[in-house]
C-alpha cells in the first residue's frame, strides 16, 4: 500500500491568459487531496472515491476522471494485465470548480504510484505526470493547476506554447496571508470554456490583443507587488483581472454576486478563480477578523466558504 498527496489551488492571476503562453500566479491552499493505491490479484484498476464535493461534481466529471487515470497508468507504464490495483481518494480538499480538485487528485494519484512500484520519482516526475493525467479533464491543461498541486506554494508560471519546458519560479511573500474561497455550486466544464474563449481569439484578434496587453501589464505589477508585498496593490489588481474575464465572457451571476458581497464586507480584492461561468470565487482578506467578516457575509447569501492562507 501507498499513499499520495496533491495541494488545491486557486489562480490568483492569468486563467485562461495562461493557456495562449502568459503568465499566471497561483497559489496553493492547506487543504489536499489524498490516494491510496493498493495491489490486487485482479487485472485492471478500480477507485473509490471518497473526496469531500459539491453535488453533480462526482458524476459530471466520472468519463473525464477515468481517462485521467489512464493517462496516468499509461504515462507511468504500469502494466495491469494480470495484476491489478485500486485507487482510493480522500482528504479535506472540497471538489469544486476553480480549487484545482482535478489536479489534486492527479499529483496524489501520481506520488502514490512512484512510492508503491518504486518509481523514484521527484516532484518534476510527479509534476510531469499530473500534467499528463489533468489532458483527461481539460483536453489541452495549461499545466499550472498540476504545478501548484504538487510544488506548494505561490507560483509563477509560464507556459511555452511550443511545447517547451513551462517558466516554474516560487514567488516568496514576507509573512503568510488570508484568503477567502467560495463556490457558487455551479461545476463548469472546462474544455467547453476554453474552446469557447479561443473561438473568441479566432475571431475577434485585435480585440483579444488589447485584452492580453492589458492583462500582462496586471499580471507583471502583481508580480511586483508579491516582491514589495504590497497587498493593497494586489488587491486592486485581482479586481481589475476580474474585469477583463467578465470581458472574455467567463463570468456569471453568482460569480458576481459573490465578488460584490466580498468587496462590500471589505474583502481588499475578490475575482473568480479557475475556469468561471460558475466554480469559485476568491477574495483577499488579509487578518482573520476581516477574513471572517467576508466568510460571514458569503454564508448569509447561501454559499459554501473557505477560510485559508496563501504563502506558507
Amino acid at each position: 500500500m501507498a499513499r499520495g498527496s496533491g495541494y488545491g489551488k486557486t489562480i490568483l492571476f492569468g486563467e485562461h491568459f495562461v493557456v495562449y503562453g502568459f503568465p499566471a500566479i497561483a497559489a496553493a491552499v492547506g487543504s489536499t487531496t489524498t490516494a491510496i493505491i493498493r495491489r490486487k490479484s485482479e487485472p485492471g484498476w478500480t477507485l473509490t472515491d471518497n473526496r469531500p464535493a459539491v453535488p453533480g461534481y462526482k458524476k459530471k466529471k466520472l468519463d473525464e476522471q477515468t481517462q485521467s487515470i489512464e493517462n496516468i497508468l499509461r504515462f507511468a507504464d504500469i502494466d495491469l494485465s494480470e495484476q491489478g490495483l485500486t485507487i482510493t481518494l480522500g482528504g479535506k480538499l472540497v471538489c469544486a470548480s476553480g480549487i484545482g480538485a482535478s489536479a489534486a487528485s492527479c499529483t496524489a494519484i501520481a506520488r502514490a504510484l512512484s512510492e508503491e512500484f518504486r518509481l523514484g520519482w521527484d516532484d518534476n516526475k510527479v509534476n510531469a505526470c499530473a500534467f499528463e493525467g489533468e489532458k483527461g479533464y481539460h483536453g489541452t491543461p495549461s499545466g499550472i493547476d498540476n504545478t501548484a498541486a504538487t510544488f506548494g506554494g505561490i507560483v509563477w508560471y509560464k507556459r511555452d506554447p511550443a511545447g517547451g519546458p513551462p517558466t516554474i519560479e516560487t514567488i516568496k511573500m514576507k509573512e503568510p496571508t488570508d484568503i477567502l474561497i467560495a463556490s457558487t455550486g455551479i461545476t463548469a466544464s472546462t474544455k467547453e470554456v476554453v474552446g469557447d474563449v479561443r473561438r473568441m481569439k479566432e475571431e475577434k484578434t485585435k480585440w483579444f490583443d488589447q485584452i492580453t496587453e492589458d492583462y500582462l501589464d496586471i499580471v507583471n505589477a502583481a508580480r511586483q507587488g508579491f516582491d514589495d508585498h504590497d497587498l493593497q496593490l494586489i488587491g486592486l489588481l485581482m479586481n481589475q483581472n476580474h474585469n477583463l474575464l467578465i470581458e472574455i465572457d467567463v463570468s456569471c451571476v453568482e460569480i458576481e454576486e459573490l465578488v460584490g458581497v466580498s468587496r462590500q464586507a471589505g474583502a481588499w480584492g475578490a475575482k473568480l478563480t479557475g475556469t468561471g461561468r460558475g466554480g469559485n470565487m476568491v477574495a483577499l482578506t488579509p487578518g482573520r477578523e476581516l477574513q471572517n467578516n467576508v466568510f460571514g457575509a458569503v454564508k448569509q447569501r447561501g454559499y459554501s466558504a473557505w477560510r485559508y492562507q496563501i504563502g506558507v
